[in-house]
Order: C-alpha cells, then structure tokens, then sequence
C-alpha cells in the first residue's frame, strides 16, 4: 500500500459524510474561507444546533478544525488530514460557492458573530 492510499473503509466513511448536501457545501466553501457556524445558521436557513451537528461530524472526521478568536470559534478546512488531498479532488468537480459568502455580506452577515 503506496503512502498516498487510504483504507477502503475510510474512504468509504469519508464519502458518505460527504454524500450530505450540507455537509458536502460546507466543505466546499471552507476550502477558500473560515467560516463560523452563525455564517452556516444563515446560509443554509437552518438550526444552530443541526449546524452544529454537521460540523461535529466533519470534525469528528478530520475534514473541518476550528481556532478561537476570542468568544467565537472559527472552522476551517483540515488541511493537513490524510483525507485532504481526497476531499481537494472531489471538490475541484464542484461549483464555486462564493456567491453564498458574497449574499451574506451583501445582507451584512458575513462574519456576524465578530
């Protein structure tokens, strides 16, 4: 097995987390940008604890890590797990999600929790 391979039950895992819609979203907007889970809540349209529910299972994975900033708690792509360069391909086959960021600062939510 080469360095690069990852376990077939892992993989599997990896791809039915992602096989959410939000989750799978998720991902793909925090490959170019941090996010808090206020900016999902309003995104989505959604519960803050269903979000948070997502994102403890896409933590719990290895896909998503969070850094303080002061009270707030700011996710961001895992870069550095043995699953990123799996999750950066399936992701160069999606839409750009930017224009979900650019409607929050439009409505003055980006970053709502700072």
């Amino acid at each position: 097995m080469s360095e690069s391979t990852i376990d077939l039950e892992n993989v599997a895992s990896i791809l039915k987390l992602l096989g959410d819609k939000t989750r799978l979203t998720m991902i793909k907007i925090l490959d170019t940008h941090d996010a808090c889970v206020c900016e999902f809540v309003e995104i989505f349209k959604t519960s803050q604890p269903a979000i948070s529910q997502h994102i403890r299972k896409l933590k719990d994975a290895g896909l998503v890590k969070e850094t303080r900033r002061g009270q707030w708690i700011i996710y961001s792509l895992s870069k550095d797990s043995p699953y990123y360069p799996l999750v950066q391909d399936l992701l160069l086959h999606l839409p750009n999600q930017d224009f979900r960021l650019k409607q929050l600062e439009e409505q003055g939510l980006r970053i709502s929790c700072e």
